[in-house]
């Protein structure tokens, strides 16, 4: 079931929120929970009801795990079993058949694993219970209330994608006898988040991606795509991807906040950043913090010289995008995110050693900083996107210019001596786009620059509702009930709804 479907907004979403405020304000907040709980497995298991009893094993064996760490009696013998059954479990269903394929290619065995379907949100709910548990081992939190420790894992707004939360940032919202009242406000801000989120998914969204998939594909079926085709694909993508996450992201806070609950912030504007740590601080920020205080810091973080640290940074990021994705391309992408890291920490040793920190200050320096960080992050969108190695070098090699370059016919004659020097090396007069399978000049183009403007300029969805201390300086933006406020919400809402046929799944589901 997808946020962005009618069955979702039109029925299951106006049932579970009537169903629960209704049990909820007679006293009954037992029942309460138990019907939301209800509802988000019922939600989980839409897609494939086989599953359900997977996400119960892993609720149940993690609660008793739990509950058991939180005792007077701390064993790390119990928390080591319970870390290796969530990655074990992770394991098997998400990277069995490529552990075998990989063994297959390097041995020359032929040993066959039944394809193996990937379990809807196994990776988000199975690092949330390793958070749960390394947190009741330190004493940082305790649950004894098992329809309360269902909720935290399964409550449907951020089940399937994030954002990744702690217990300790829900479970006391859950307590709190207050949500089991409807508050207006609550109601009418968290429409309007769901509501621009939506408009992110479905126009903005799914609109550019008609631009960047053919493109992809064309590359996977062995196809030559020249320069310009080649970054056009990859920013529709860099955008498609950008507002599909922004979009989901506002949309899992929208849908919690109209029960009340005020979910971590997950995106923050991350084309707005300056440099590759602060990309990370702004993309999947809670992706970001657990790869930290789960990961980078027990490998040592920065504790053992900067060398030690530049290898943990780069494990860090090899495993993280492992986590998106069994494929050496996902691995690819996180290697290449460690790699900026430790490029980014090596160049502010530099410029505060060399007293360059008066740069900082310089408009041009800040421009300069986010633009070779955009480009940084597109280039490395490509293995993310790429359906396979071969597909990757293609388009990396077009990005370079090093398939070729093509222009108009007509500046051949127009540039005279240099246009013969141009095609001299290498440049040639075809046009443009030689595939000619999307509407560049028309639409495709307008489009990509409309959607950067938007990514580095507008206020962010949090901005504008004053989310979390977050807010816009442009006080038009700012959002107050209000006709004007309603009218816009409206026609965001007719539009989006009457684009919702062509629905399709939050790209992040697939991980």
């Amino acid at each position: 079931m997808l946020f962005n479907s009618y069955i979702f907004l039109l029925f299951f979403l106006p049932i579970t929120f009537t169903g629960f405020f209704l049990i909820g304000g007679r006293g009954h907040h037992r029942i309460a929970i138990a019907w939301l709980v209800g509802a988000s497995l019922f939600f989980y298991s839409w897609w494939n009801p086989a599953y359900l009893g997977l996400i119960l094993a892993s609720i149940f064996v993690n609660y008793a795990v739990g509950v058991s760490l939180g005792g007077a009696q701390k064993s790390k013998t119990l928390l080591t079993v319970g870390i290796v059954f969530n990655l074990l479990l992770l394991g098997y269903f998400k990277y069995a058949n490529f552990f075998v394929d990989n063994l297959n290619a390097l041995t020359g065995s032929d040993l066959f694993l039944e394809a193996i379907l990937l379990p809807l949100a196994i990776s988000f709910f199975t690092f949330q219970q390793i958070a749960y548990l390394v947190d009741a081992y330190q004493g940082e939190t305790k649950e004894y209330n098992f329809l309360h420790y269902c909720l935290f894992v399964t409550f449907f707004p951020q089940l399937i994608a994030g954002p990744i939360v702690h217990h300790k940032e829900m479970l006391p919202q859950f307590a709190k006898d207050a949500i089991y009242k409807i508050k207006h406000r609550d109601v009418v801000i968290g429409l309007t988040i769901l509501i621009l989120g939506l408009f992110k998914k479905i126009v903005m969204a799914d609109g550019i991606a008609v631009y960047s998939t053919p493109i992809f594909n064309a590359a996977a079926d062995g196809q030559t795509i020249n320069f310009l085709e080649a970054w056009g694909g990859v920013l529709a993508y860099s955008f498609q991807l950008y507002f599909d996450f922004s979009g989901y992201s506002d949309m899992a806070i929208g849908i919690a906040r109209l029960f009340s609950i005020q979910l971590p912030i997950n995106f923050n504007s991350p084309y707005k950043a300056v440099n590759i740590i602060d990309f990370w601080r702004r993309w999947h920020i809670t992706l970001s913090r657990f790869l930290r205080d789960y990961l980078y810091i027990p490998l040592g973080g920065n504790r053992n010289g900067p060398t030690r640290r530049h290898i943990n940074l780069l494990t860090t990021m090899i495993l993280g995008g492992l986590w998106h994705g069994a494929s050496w391309n996902f691995a690819a992408w996180g290697g290449l995110h460690g790699l900026y890291l430790v490029i980014n920490h090596f160049w502010r040793t530099i410029y505060k050693t060399l007293g360059w920190n008066l740069l900082e200050n310089s408009l041009a320096y800040y421009w300069f900083s986010r633009i070779i960080t955009f480009l940084a992050v597109v280039i490395a969108w490509v293995p993310f996107r790429a359906a396979d190695a071969d597909a990757s070098i293609s388009m990396l090699r077009s990005m370079f210019g090093l398939n070729g370059i093509t222009l108009p016919t007509v500046l051949r004659y127009k540039l005279g001596d240099f246009g013969v020097y141009l095609e001299q090396s290498g440049v040639s007069f075809g046009g443009f786009f030689i595939l000619d399978i999307v509407q560049w000049a028309t639409y495709g183009a307008p489009a990509i620059i409309f959607l950067l403007l938007t990514s580095w300029f507008a206020p962010n969805t949090l901005q504008i509702m004053s989310y979390q201390n977050q807010t816009t300086e442009i006080k038009v933006f700012r959002f107050k009930p209000s006709f004007a406020w309603s009218f816009v919400t409206a026609v965001l809402l007719i539009t989006c709804l009457s684009y919702m046929n062509r629905a399709s799944e939050f790209m992040y589901f697939q991980f």
